[in-house]
């Protein structure tokens, strides 16, 4: 089972990710360390990515994916195109969506240092968002134990 926790900059994903990895003893992969330098570069001067830009980082993270039998993953699939391309990495993929309001989650970036991705590209981000339908929706108010509880209660259950 592969478990993407997706969602914009700055709603918990690694945080949380890592929380339910440890929890379930599956390997944690961050989407973030797949992006080439020239992505990173790209954020970090507030400049969104483009599709061209985040298909061959998808398919990197894929072909990693798809070698393991279990797993956690937190990647932003921000759009249902890219969801499409990551559920390739297995016969068993589940999502979690962190769902949080604008304001909620841009402080939370205010208040963190050393990412790449500046609090400024958080709109972009929510322009970008199709929120998905049949996953997991966990908000963001929640304390960690809570989230990762949520999921793991829900994440056998089939989500219509």
């Amino acid at each position: 089972m592969i478990i993407i926790v997706m969602g914009v900059s700055g709603s918990g994903k690694s945080t949380i990710g890592k929380a339910l990895a440890d929890e379930l003893k599956f390997p944690f992969f961050d989407a973030d360390d797949f992006h080439p330098q020239s992505n990173k570069d790209k954020m970090a001067s507030g400049i969104p990515l483009t599709d061209e830009d985040r298909y061959p980082w998808l398919q990197l993270i894929v072909d990693a994916l798809s070698k393991e039998a279990n797993g956690v993953l937190a990647c932003s699939a921000l759009k249902d195109a890219y969801r499409e391309i990551l559920n390739k990495a297995s016969d068993d993929v589940r999502w979690v969506y962190l769902k949080g309001d604008y304001e909620t989650i841009k402080q939370r970036m205010e208040l963190r240092s050393g990412h790449f991705m500046k609090a400024e590209m958080l709109k972009s981000q929510f322009d970008v968002l199709e929120v998905p339908s049949g996953v997991i929706n966990v908000d963001i108010i929640l304390s960690i134990d809570e989230v990762v509880a949520t999921i793991i209660k829900n994440i056998n259950k089939t989500n219509d």
